[in-house]
């Protein structure tokens, strides 16, 4: 193993990969192209590793992107904005801003590159990435061409995407994401948390998100973590009846696409199973905010797994709900399970 991993993890672990260099413009990709078709494991591609949580060292390539630039254009109704995928996503979002152009404000300070967004559709307080994607620009390993794939046929759920089908990670790398962005704002307030403090301009939501997240996230060089590490649980209606006869005020909301299912608040499943700032160690969940693991300092990878181990059964004891990881896991020969 030669490829230190642990610059590329905002757990901080101090993992390796077997190969892996860092692209910063199209003319380097021959030679990732090279290491990739050496790597028998396969390879990964890596923006700010904030959404990934290695189990040890990985016996296989990675690709850091770190592909940068902004272009904007419009028309009569849309501004469009192609960002490359090496960008921070926040920066984008603030420099949308800054050119008077709103709709991005709810996703604020959320973690990682623009390469990262589409992969698991990010989202926040009630906007999702598959709200504004035009397309997803991708380098088809396939046939060795820079493609397009549309917003529409980019599979876009909840946390997920076509991009996280095994085959598909194998075959596509994300060279940039263009947005498409009406000009007539409108404001999203329908998440609780805006709706309360009448919110009515771009910037007042921006400040709010921003503010929220920084009381919630840890800034990931003081304590390490990849932000919310469980996904909110989808399930039916039944399940949450049961579950109200001992906790009547469990917040739930309806599930995309399905009047049967709801989604319920990981966050509160987790603080209601006592698991709110624990710490087991080197590893634990945040004081601030129960959703988020923790590397408390010198956590090894199965020192994290441990801690999501412990959350999902506390949880799945007092409730029967049992947690998915919204993180991607990787073991030593590539995506796998916690």
């Amino acid at each position: 193993m030669s490829f230190s991993l642990k610059p590329y993890n905002t757990f901080g672990l101090d993992v390796k990969a077997r190969d892996g260099m860092v692209v910063r413009d199209f003319a380097m990709f021959p030679a990732a192209f090279d290491k990739i078709r050496k790597s028998s494991a396969g390879f990964i591609v890596l923006g700010h590793g904030s959404d990934v949580l290695f189990k040890g060292d990985y016996d296989g390539a990675v690709i850091v992107n770190r592909l940068m630039g902004v272009e904007f254009s419009e028309d009569a109704n849309t501004h469009y904005v192609k960002a490359q995928a090496g960008e921070t996503f926040h920066d984008l979002v603030a420099l949308t801003m800054k050119k008077g152009i709103y709709g991005l404000e709810n996703l604020a300070l959320i973690p990682g590159t623009v390469g990262g967004a589409p992969v698991q559709n990010i989202g926040a307080y009630g906007v999702s990435l598959s709200d504004f994607c035009r397309y997803v620009e991708v380098l088809d390993l396939v046939t060795g061409k820079v493609d397009r794939i549309m917003g529409r046929d980019c599979g876009f759920g909840y946390r997920d995407s076509i991009f996280r089908i095994p085959e598909n990670q194998a075959r596509y790398i994300i060279t940039a994401v263009e947005l498409a962005i009406p000009k007539d704002w409108k404001p999203e307030t329908s998440y609780a948390a805006l709706r309360s403090r009448n919110l009515e301009s771009p910037k007042e939501i921006f400040d709010f998100v921003c503010s929220m997240r920084k009381i919630k996230l840890p800034d990931p060089r003081v304590l390490g973590n990849a932000g919310s590490f469980f996904r909110n649980p989808v399930v039916s209606r039944e399940t949450l009846a049961v579950i109200q006869k001992s906790f009547d005020n469990v917040p739930h909301y309806p599930a995309e696409g399905d009047p049967d299912m709801v989604k319920l608040a990981a966050g509160w499943l987790i603080d209601q199973a006592g698991c709110r700032g624990i710490n087991l160690g080197t590893a634990g969940t945040y004081e601030n905010q129960a959703l988020v693991l923790v590397n408390y300092g010198g956590a090894t990878p199965e020192d994290i797994v441990n801690a999501a181990r412990h959350v999902q059964g506390r949880v799945e004891d007092a409730f029967g709900v049992r947690l998915d990881p919204e993180v991607r896991i990787y073991g030593e020969k590539g995506e796998c399970q916690l």
